[in-house]
């Protein structure tokens, strides 16, 4: 009874929690609602026995991922009214899409079949009484271990892509050649002026500022 009573609590405030994120006209809001029901849907994968994927919705996706966005949305100084004005223009291609998700969720909920021992499994995912930590391990490190090694090594070429597109040379950045400096003559660096008292020096005819320096 406590546990069908928080099952319903749970999924309505993850249900409420996604009607806000997509209707919130404020974004910082909408990430709030974001990280709400994060928290719940990990509450959720715990009352059904899958501890592994509550620990990493609440460790990856409420830690880093929705954290990454609240920041990107609160430094970003986006124009959201501009954003806005053209959202009549695609509003029929968007309720289109809209319709078309609707009706393969109707066919889809129409079919949808429990099975009797579904109620009774749902507990208990794996035989044995074996946790979910460690049979996803046990699967991932024996059976799925070069598949599970090669995606990690995607993923480092990707992040590592990432980087060097971003981190490009730009002209505009100062560079010191620390060769050309030691090598080079003092007269081309210091200039003797006989200034008279009361007035300020004025540089060589031929000498330029950059050449001082």
């Amino acid at each position: 009874m406590i546990a069908n009573l928080a099952f319903y609590l749970f999924s309505f405030i993850l249900l409420a929690s996604a009607v806000m994120v997509v209707t919130s006209r404020n974004p910082v809001h909408a990430v709030l609602f974001l990280i709400l029901g994060f928290v719940n849907a990990a509450v959720l994968f715990l009352l059904t026995g899958a501890e592994f994927l509550a620990f990493i919705l609440a460790i990856v996706y409420v830690g880093a991922v929705a954290v990454i966005f609240l920041f990107v949305v609160m430094m970003l100084d986006v124009d959201f009214v501009a954003l806005n004005e053209g959202f009549q223009r695609y509003a029929p291609v968007g309720a289109l899409v809209a319709l078309i998700m609707f009706i393969e969720l109707a066919f889809i909920a129409g079919n949808w079949a429990i099975a009797p021992a579904g109620g009774a499994d749902r507990m208990f995912p794996t035989p044995d009484n074996v946790t979910s930590s460690v049979a996803l391990g046990n699967l991932l490190y024996t059976s799925y271990l070069p598949v599970f090694q090669l995606s990690g090594i995607v993923l480092l070429v990707a992040m590592i892509g990432a980087i060097v597109l971003t981190h490009r040379d730009r002209k505009r950045s100062l560079h010191q050649n620390l060769s050309a400096q030691h090598a080079r003559d003092p007269k081309q660096t210091l200039a003797l002026v006989n200034a008279p008292l009361g007035q300020g020096a004025a540089l060589p005819a031929k000498q330029t500022h950059e050449e001082t320096l």
